[in-house]
Formats: C-alpha cells, sequence, structure tokens
C-alpha cells in the first residue's frame, strides 16, 4: 500500500532537488530509494534506451535492483523491455505465472527470491525514454489509484531529466541521455573499484561516493572521475 507521508515528504525532497545545478545521476538514486520506501517494494531499478535504442540501467534501491535490471537487459526480455515496447504499464504480475511470458527472467527472479512485478513507462510525449521498475519479494498488487501515483514517480523522473538543460527537442534530449549515461558507467566503474579497494560492498562505496559529493557540492560523476585516477595512481608500478 502506498504511504501518504512518505510519498508527501518524497515530493517536499522532489522540489528541493530540481533547481538549476542539481545533480541528475544523484537525484535518480534517491527517486528509486524513494520509490521503494513508497511503494513496499523491495528493490525498485530504472533504466533509460540509448540513441541507439540499447536499453541501460540507471538507478537502483539496491544491488538486488540492479541485478534484475541487468538480468532483463543481457537476455533482452522481462517487463522493463514489455514497457519499453508498448509505452503502456506493466503491473501486477505475477512471476509465478511468467513463465511463457518471460523464459529467462522470471524462474531466475523467482529464484533470487522475488515474486511480483510492475514497470512503469517514462514518456516524453510518445518517446519511451525509460522505465521505472518495482520488485517484490510477495504477490503484492496495486490499486488504480496506486498505479496512478507510481506512474506519477516515473513521470518525475523524465521531468527531472528534461530540467537539467531545459530540454525543448527530442534531438536534445537523445543527446543529453547518452551524456547521463555514459557518466553512469563512470560512477559503477569508481564504485567496484572503491568496494574492491577498501574492502566494502557496492552500496557502501557508492554511498561514500555520494557522501563525497555532497559534501563538496560536486557531481557524483566528477567525484567517481577523482576516485578513478587516485586508485589508478595507487596501483602503479
Amino acid at each position: 500500500m502506498i504511504s501518504v507521508i512518505d510519498l508527501s515528504e518524497f515530493f517536499v525532497e522532489v522540489a528541493d532537488t530540481l533547481v538549476d545545478d542539481f545533480d541528475l545521476l544523484d537525484f535518480l538514486d534517491t527517486l528509486t530509494h524513494r520509490a521503494a520506501t513508497v511503494s513496499g517494494a523491495a528493490a525498485v531499478g530504472l533504466v533509460l534506451s540509448d540513441r541507439p535504442g540499447r536499453v541501460r540501467f540507471m538507478a537502483s534501491s539496491n544491488e538486488s535492483g540492479k541485478m534484475l535490471e541487468l538480468l532483463q537487459i543481457q537476455n533482452e526480455e522481462g517487463p522493463c523491455r514489455d514497457c519499453l515496447t508498448s509505452g503502456e504499464p506493466v503491473v501486477n504480475a505475477d512471476l509465478a505465472h511468467a513463465a511463457d511470458r518471460w523464459p529467462t527472467f522470471a524462474p531466475r527472479a523467482i529464484h533470487a527470491g522475488f515474486q511480483s512485478v510492475h514497470a512503469f513507462p517514462m514518456r516524453l510525449r510518445t518517446q519511451v525514454i525509460g522505465a521505472l521498475n518495482l520488485f517484490g519479494t510477495e504477490d503484492s498488487r496495486f490499486e488504480p489509484e496506486e498505479i496512478r501515483v507510481v506512474q506519477a514517480l516515473a513521470d518525475i523522473a523524465t521531468i527531472a531529466i528534461l530540467q537539467e538543460r531545459n530540454l525543448a527537442h527530442a534531438e536534445i534530449l537523445t543527446e543529453q541521455l547518452q551524456g547521463a549515461l555514459n557518466s553512469r558507467v563512470v560512477i559503477e566503474q569508481a564504485k567496484g573499484a572503491l568496494a574492491q579497494a577498501d574492502h566494502i560492498s557496492p552500496s557502501e562505496a557508492f554511498d561514500l561516493l555520494r557522501s563525497r559529493a555532497r559534501s563538496s557540492r560536486r557531481r557524483l560523476v566528477d567525484v567517481a572521475n577523482d576516485v578513478l585516477a587516485q586508485l589508478e595512481g595507487r596501483v602503479r608500478p
């Protein structure tokens, strides 16, 4: 069930975050965490589609969310793929009865402990630029009003991308999406390198990166580049 209190706090945070110099990647990670809290989902992931139409991982509430998104991307099937293709939400999907629909994704998601999934499109007019995906460890079902609320969260993610550069045309949007996707790759590399170097989990490494970015009022990707450069210098002979 959607938490009204958590939802109110989220919209307050959105109002504080959507400013001229906000960090898009940090915002999208925050959105996935908030979406998990508001909806009660065990994991939330967000993906975007780049210029050639490839699906790319962008943010998640935890490592399980990332794993489930990458599983769909690598096997080219799953609720996220269906959502991106049709432009329509996939809601109340029971994974126990989805093997015919997603023969690779459904069994592996069940094996990982998940039972239900919902996917919501991120749309700019008729163009679907991404999807917000919620995964449950129980057979959770959304009522119509709850579906509208979660779709609104996906719409906010779309607005955030548009807000970053006041984009007005799809062509410019595509270029900006590619830049955000490239930045995400750098952050994932820094997260992995920092986790290995400091013997911590990927989640702890990301929290450390985000803390450094916020304390220095810098973008996540800039901090990630610095970390990679420092670690590279550390291992040079």
